[in-house]
């Protein structure tokens, strides 16, 4: 019986076990993907305070799990396939077993959503990626390469993968950015980005690997193709909250419904970080939910144990 189980081990869980581990409670993170989630695929780190000397996202993650390490963090991998609210026991259910807990903290945040088009599971790997600062260096001197998305992640990347091609196309639905304004700026003033607005991506092509995309407008429903070596999709993000759906209130967008405290409709069990409903997901909203969260679980833990 652990004191608290984190769910997660992104900005949001990792704070969390800091937290929890600095009150001095039994604390287990459950991770089902990279430590960092999110962050350790992001290639620069600009808005999150005090980080300036080497702002990666890998970096900033190794630095969040030595810091809830240091106070006393457990963790394990495996996939989360539900949770156990039965006569008053809180649990995770993985595929290596099941762990019980006083409290719980969801902070599995979000996965890149797919297109679904065709063509996209089959070059997964060979052409089509979700993360440029895993991928880029495959496309050193590539001619061009797709970015498709309009915000934030999208621009961003794009602007990290000029290091590496001769040039980088952004492909978007929209007929401007929605991209903040300070990075659109820097992408509208590198030579070698272009943009192909009001498109969609109808079938990505290829022999083995990636060769092409075919472009639909919007507007004229007129099909144009695009050679490229590589496609990088950043059409937004769906929330890891299935397992929970069947416990926890969720909203038609499968974002946990939780107050600003973290506290969800079960006594307990708390929501932090991108998968919950919140107007602003970046590292630093992250990171103070999962701080807020630590607290609650401590407060909660005082008063029912």
């Amino acid at each position: 019986m652990y004191d608290v189980i984190i769910i997660g081990a992104g900005p949001a869980g990792l704070t969390a076990a800091l937290y929890a581990g600095r009150a001095k409670l039994n604390t287990l993170v459950i991770s089902f993907g990279a430590t960092g989630g999110q962050l350790s695929s992001t290639a620069e780190i600009e808005n999150f305070p005090g980080v300036n000397d080497d702002p990666t996202g890998v970096v900033l993650a190794e630095r969040f799990e030595r810091q809830a390490l240091k106070f006393g963090m457990q963790k394990i991998t495996a996939q989360v396939l539900g949770l156990i609210t039965e006569n008053d026991k809180r649990g995770v259910q993985t595929d290596t077993g099941s762990y019980f807990a006083k409290t719980i903290i969801i902070a599995s945040g979000a996965m890149p959503r797919s297109l679904n088009c065709p063509g996209e599971k089959e070059f997964y790997g060979m052409g089509v990626s979700f993360c440029a600062i895993c991928d880029a260096a495959f496309y050193e001197g590539a001619s061009n390469v797709i970015v498709v998305g309009g915000g934030d992640a999208a621009v961003e990347e794009a602007i990290y993968l000029t290091k590496f091609t001769k040039k980088v196309t952004i492909v978007h639905r929209r007929n401007e950015l929605r991209a903040t304004k300070t990075i659109q700026d820097r992408a509208f003033a590198n030579p070698k980005i272009s943009f192909v607005f009001n498109s969609v991506v109808e079938t990505i092509n290829g022999n083995g690997i990636v060769e092409a995309i075919t472009l639909k407008n919007v507007q004229t429903n007129e099909l144009t193709t695009l050679a490229t070596e590589g496609v990088f999709l950043y059409v937004g993000m769906d929330p890891n909250t299935k397992f929970a759906s069947n416990i926890i209130t969720i909203n038609n967008a499968g974002y946990i419904v939780a107050e600003e405290n973290t506290v969800t409709n079960v006594p307990g069990i708390f929501a932090a970080g991108d998968c919950r409903v919140k107007q602003l997901r970046q590292v630093v909203t992250a990171a103070a939910d999962g701080a807020v969260a630590a607290i609650m679980a401590e407060k909660y833990i005082s008063d029912h144990y």
